[in-house]
């Protein structure tokens, strides 16, 4: 995982760009990885654990209103965080992350081992991973791991 964090952090420096998070599932860890760099502060300019409803409205600003025919656990709402964090905070990227760890599902109906992630930014994707595992460490751990590795693909899209 550091190689790709050192990866992320040469792009974004070398571009003078800077990234925002919000996520769920992964409970900080995205942001902690971003964060293991020296010289971070070149890069990273805040992020948020979004974990309830009541999160999502006082960090993010989305109201029930916004949330109509949108349900969390999926691209369309990562994405939609991944927009929010960016343009709240004033980052040229925002990654945005929900899903269920485990050890059982969400009360959305996912299964342990679902996430959606997105990049929001000059480029924007959403992905959905699906690991079939209920162990919510490993889960944790391959959800930033796909994180990280969807951020570099994004930011070596742009040219």
């Amino acid at each position: 995982m550091q190689s790709l964090v050192e990866k992320i952090a040469g792009v974004l420096i070398e571009r003078r760009e800077t990234i925002a998070i919000a996520e769920s599932s992964t409970g900080g860890l995205i942001a902690a990885a971003l964060l293991s760099m020296p010289g971070a502060s070149a890069y990273f300019v805040g992020g948020a654990v979004v974990y309830t409803k009541a999160s999502r409205l006082a960090l993010l600003g989305i109201s029930d209103a916004e949330m109509a025919g949108l349900r969390p656990s999926t691209e369309g709402y990562a994405l939609l965080c991944a927009q929010r964090v960016r343009d709240r905070i004033g980052a040229t990227w925002g990654l945005g992350e929900t899903g269920a760890t485990g050890p059982s599902g969400n009360r959305y109906g996912d299964a342990a081992g679902h996430t959606c992630i997105a990049i929001a930014g000059p480029n924007e994707r959403a992905i959905t991973l699906e690991t079939g595992s209920a162990d919510r460490a490993k889960n944790m751990d391959a959800f930033v791991k796909r994180a990280l590795a969807l951020l570099l693909d994004v930011l070596s899209e742009k040219a």
